[in-house]
């Protein structure tokens, strides 16, 4: 029995971690509520993980998983940039705040009932488009423009419901006799965010950044490059 529900308190967790990330955002703690989608992101990659090894998968786990994404890094994220960059700009900050939740529930949606293919995602996965949204907020004072910010999240919401292909990493194999090295894991994560609530955030934008920029840059270079494969076609006289 515990098997079988293990699974599932992964994801009660992420979803937890996310309504306390809104609940922080609302407060203006942005550092504590970024860190919240990111340990979200680590409990969200372990309930797959646990239930394809344990075999325990099912369409419920499917689709509890898709109802707490929505809500820990389409919201929450959404949320953090609102308080943090959008609340002065009025109903074109509502808008623009509603566009990111809604394009992941749809890209949640498709992924339900078109996987896409192996090896591959089909679209910005929702999870690292809520972390480097709730992340890219704390380098407001760098980036002190809201433009920037405005363009980041509307391209994440764009990149999540296209045809972009980011490489899935969820069934790399893992030697079972590693699995215990998960809780050490996340037990120096946990030390390192409440040591350095500032910067520890900042520094897991940057790979989720790469990440996003990767499929994006694949996909233009491949269309390039079938654009170059295609015969020209002769002038006529």
């Amino acid at each position: 029995m515990f098997a079988k529900t293990l699974p599932s308190m992964f994801t009660v967790g992420n979803l937890f971690l996310g309504i306390i990330a809104i609940i922080l955002s609302v407060h203006g703690e942005w550092q504590y509520a970024a860190i919240m989608v990111i340990i979200g992101m680590l409990l969200d990659g372990l309930d797959g993980r646990v239930a394809r090894m344990l075999n325990t998968q099912s369409e419920f786990g499917k689709e509890l998983d898709s109802l707490s994404d929505v809500i820990s890094f389409g919201v929450a994220p959404a949320l953090i940039m609102y308080v943090a960059i959008l609340q002065d700009m009025g109903i074109a900050g509502w808008v623009i705040t509603a566009i990111f939740p809604i394009c992941g529930a749809l890209r949640l949606a498709r992924f339900n009932v078109e996987p896409g293919l192996p090896g591959f995602f089909i679209g910005l996965p929702i999870t690292a488009a809520g972390g480097v949204l709730a992340t890219m907020v704390l380098y407001s004072e760098i980036a002190t423009s809201p433009i920037f910010h405005i363009l980041g999240m509307l391209l994440l919401s764009y990149l999540m419901i296209s045809r972009v292909k980011y490489p899935n990493f969820k069934n790399l194999g893992v030697p079972r006799r590693t699995y215990w090295i998960v809780p050490l894991f996340l037990v120096a994560l946990a030390v390192l965010a409440t040591r350095y609530p500032e910067h520890f955030p900042k520094f897991v934008f940057f790979p989720l950044a790469l990440y996003a920029v990767y499929g994006l840059k694949r996909s233009v270079n491949r269309r390039r490059q079938r654009n170059a494969e295609e015969p020209v076609e002769e002038l006529k006289p």
